[in-house]
């Protein structure tokens, strides 16, 4: 199988491109006809009774190649990559120009620039459990804890001068960035690999392959609650945005959202099993390569994660 490296044509300078900051990584059960949307044909999707593994990276990198930005990339799924398996993202929204262009045409993904408004609040203080007393002391708690601080992030997607609400987070959970007192509520320090398939897309044909190894301090935490583009009611649920024509308007323009916008919202309203919480992050993000893409007949059925 012959693997080409891409050349670098950005700002960004010779990779690996290293990231740091804080993020929460939140895995999510996908419906498997909605990741299907964006996974190329040859590619066999990852799935089990109908689901597969998706969710969303939300980060903000104090220091990088583009400076200080925010970022949050919906992940559609898992696709298969013998002998082990690539997460595809959906859609990727950044609040840097430069790392927008970067993104699109070195490495693949199908990014855009928004706006991440942040709010932080301040949420009543929760009785810990002598259970969830051993978990934080262990650095492994879910969130139920003395935090005093949650974060609301609205993240609206830029398009020349047209802006359309994407969706609202609220992290009810330390608010990342604040400094910790003790290393129990950062959690013990990791080291990780998360390896990524791209490219398909206008700005970049080529089908790639890029990794990102992570070294970070890691705990589970509670998981962020999503809401769509409007207000939040019964209908605005994965059901609804994933098999019905979306009616949710933009709150600036009036504009209806796209498909992709429209499924990228319905990954995001899907149902959460865990997040984690990724403080202390250095990511280096190693040079994409431009692959062949795996026959479908190869592709295995069992969900093997790496």
């Amino acid at each position: 199988m012959e693997i080409a490296e891409t050349k670098c044509s950005s700002g960004y300078g010779k990779p690996p491109w290293i990231f740091k900051g804080s993020a929460l990584y939140q895995l999510h059960l996908v419906k498997a006809e909605t990741a299907r949307a964006f996974i190329p044909q040859e590619f066999r999707l990852v799935e089990a009774f109908g689901y597969t593994l998706g969710g969303f990276f939300l980060a903000n990198y104090e220091e990088s190649p583009a400076g200080a930005f925010d970022e949050l990339v919906v992940i559609a799924g898992i696709v298969w990559n013998p002998p082990t398996s690539c997460a595809w993202a959906a859609r990727v929204l950044v609040s840097s120009n430069d790392a927008c262009g970067h993104g699109r045409k070195e490495v693949g993904l199908p990014s855009h620039v928004a706006k991440f408004s942040k709010r932080i609040a301040a949420i009543p203080t929760q009785h810990m459990s002598k259970s969830n007393l051993f978990l934080k002391m262990i650095g492994l708690d879910t969130g139920h804890s003395r935090s005093k601080d949650r974060m609301d992030v609205q993240v609206t997607e830029i398009t020349g001068s047209s802006a359309t609400n994407m969706c609202h987070i609220n992290l009810a959970t330390l608010v990342p960035g604040l400094k910790y007192d003790k290393w129990v509520r950062a959690g013990p320090s990791i080291k990780l690999s998360l390896p990524s398939y791209s490219g398909r897309t206008k700005h970049n044909p080529n089908l790639l392959k890029y990794s990102c190894n992570i070294e970070c301090r890691m705990r589970t935490v509670q998981p962020a609650k999503v809401s769509g583009p409007g207000p939040t009611s019964k209908h605005d649920t994965e059901e609804s945005l994933g098999h019905h024509k979306c009616k949710s308007g933009d709150s600036t323009n009036g504009e209806l959202l796209d498909d992709e916008q429209r499924l990228s919202i319905s990954v995001m309203l899907s149902k959460p099993i865990l997040a984690l919480q990724f403080s202390c992050l250095t990511m280096q993000v190693e040079a994409p390569i431009a692959v062949p893409p795996c026959p479908r007949s190869s592709a295995g059925t069992s969900l093997v994660v790496s």
